[in-house]
């Protein structure tokens, strides 16, 4: 799976030539690169592993030839410093990148991987540390002037954090950006989570299909016609219009996206599957006074939060029948990992999430009265998964901007690439946590071994 040739993004106002980088060797550093040298060494220890270019045609040359990659970071403008000046660490580093005034010119995720190598860690220490030697920089290439507005993409959501009202603004700041740009991400699958590229999976549809099935199986719907299904956090609709497809599973969806339950809705119509989907826009903590078979959660958990996780399980597992089984699949971070608005992350793409250690949500499911029967890792499929997205987004990146402005184009792009790389060296995981709810005798209904819900084929993406 290939990156788009190694050059800079088409200007959407004007064609813009290509540039391939060309990383030389030579003098010490001149003009804005030597002002600003000592802050970069400070950030990233020492060891410069691309090029970086300047405004004023100045650069910073990789420390070290031999293991230097092909890309280059460009910073166009001083605005760029003063952002960093303004908001020290990752927030001034991200609107800079948001804003355009930094960027990365090549194969992004080589670039971010190398950064991550060698960067200081702790960016709030980071930011104290290296204030002098920024403002010195800053002084010398002229951007002590006052800060420039912060981009209109960050999210500030207001209220008692994961109050239903402020989960809602939480939610509508990510996914309701625009049906025809996740279209253009997602591909037609239109699934924002991992695949799962089993055998015979060899495009991002069919590991979607593959996922989807995977989790129909987990769940046993596939040995029950007409079962019931809760799909919390519904999207665009895909796990119901799969489970209801593939295996007449009567499904209600819910989401707090309005875009997303217009959007899903429509294509339960055009399937002809009305009579066998429902799609709320509603809170799953109130769903109150049905029972199901079966609940998917897919993709949502991020946006519960530690101090609701309980609430979260109680709720659901009150929901399902004697022997129902729930499937929570979601992102999980060693140790737990709360999203805080100082992050780019928290400040342009989730605020307000947080990732479970996998270890707390077993736990936490087996205190709601869940017995846990499986946890299986995604991790690198995931991987696998976002740079399908990000190779869809850059072969299109004209007609992304065009949807959503550039802005938010840079957004994705990083946060997606970005949180490759945190699958890839294990900083990020992903797990789908099977438990039931075991009779009063006992009894769980669940399948002898895995086999029952391994022993599948990829469908083809012309049935995804």
């Amino acid at each position: 799976m290939g990156i788009v040739d190694h050059h800079r993004f088409p200007d959407p106002n004007g064609p813009t030539a290509p540039t391939t980088p060309s990383p030389s060797w030579g003098p010490a550093a001149t003009g804005a690169a030597a002002a600003l040298q000592p802050l970069i060494n400070r950030f990233l220890k020492g060891r410069v592993p691309l090029r970086f270019e300047f405004w004023d045609g100045s650069a910073i040359e990789p420390t070290d030839r031999a293991s230097a990659i092909q890309t280059v970071l460009r910073i166009h403008s001083v605005d760029a410093v003063r952002h960093i000046v303004w908001a020290p660490g990752e927030i001034g580093l991200a609107r800079a990148f948001v804003t355009g005034e930094i960027e990365i010119d090549g194969d992004i995720f080589a670039a971010l991987r190398a950064l991550s190598e060698v960067s200081v860690k702790d960016m709030a220490r980071l930011g104290f540390r290296t204030l002098p030697a920024a403002l010195s920089g800053a002084l010398r290439v002229g951007a002590l002037r006052l800060p420039p507005p912060p981009p209109a993409e960050e999210a500030r959501p207001r209220g008692r954090r994961h109050s239903p009202s402020r989960d809602a603004q939480a939610v509508s700041h990510h996914y309701d950006v625009g049906n025809d740009f996740y279209e253009l991400v997602l591909g037609p699958s239109m699934t924002y989570s991992c695949a799962r590229f089993a055998d015979g999976a060899t495009s991002l549809e069919e590991a979607q299909w593959a996922k989807h099935e995977l989790v129909c199986r987990k769940l046993g719907l596939h040995q029950k016609t007409g079962a019931r299904l809760l799909d919390v956090g519904c999207g665009w609709g895909s796990m119901a219009l799969h489970a209801a497809r593939h295996h007449a599973t009567q499904v209600v969806g819910i989401t707090l996206s309005r875009a997303q339950a217009e959007y899903a809705r429509r294509r339960v119509a055009e399937a002809g599957l009305s009579d066998r989907i429902e799609i709320r826009l509603q809170d799953y903590r109130y769903v109150k006074g049905e029972q199901f078979d079966a609940v998917s959660s897919i993709g949502m958990f991020e946006h519960v939060g530690a101090t609701q996780m309980a609430i979260y399980f109680e709720t659901l597992r009150q929901l399902l029948l004697p022997a129902g089984r729930l499937l929570n699949h979601a992102i999980s971070s060693p140790g737990g990992s709360k999203i805080t608005s100082r992050s780019f992350i928290g400040r342009y793409v989730f605020p307000d999430g947080e990732l479970q250690d996998v270890g707390h949500v077993v736990l936490a499911m087996e205190r709601a009265g869940f017995e846990v029967r499986d946890v299986e890792s995604l991790r690198e499929h995931y991987s696998r998964t976002l740079h399908a997205w990000v190779e869809n987004l850059e072969s299109r990146w004209i007609e992304a901007v065009s949807l959503v402005g550039a802005a938010r184009a840079r957004v994705w792009r990083l946060y997606m690439a970005g949180s490759a790389v945190g699958f890839d060296d294990g900083g990020l995981g992903i797990h789908q946590v099977l438990g039931v709810a075991p009779r009063s005798d006992g009894s769980s209904g669940m399948p002898a071994t895995r086999d029952d819900w391994t022993r599948f084929t990829a469908a083809s993406s012309d049935s995804a």
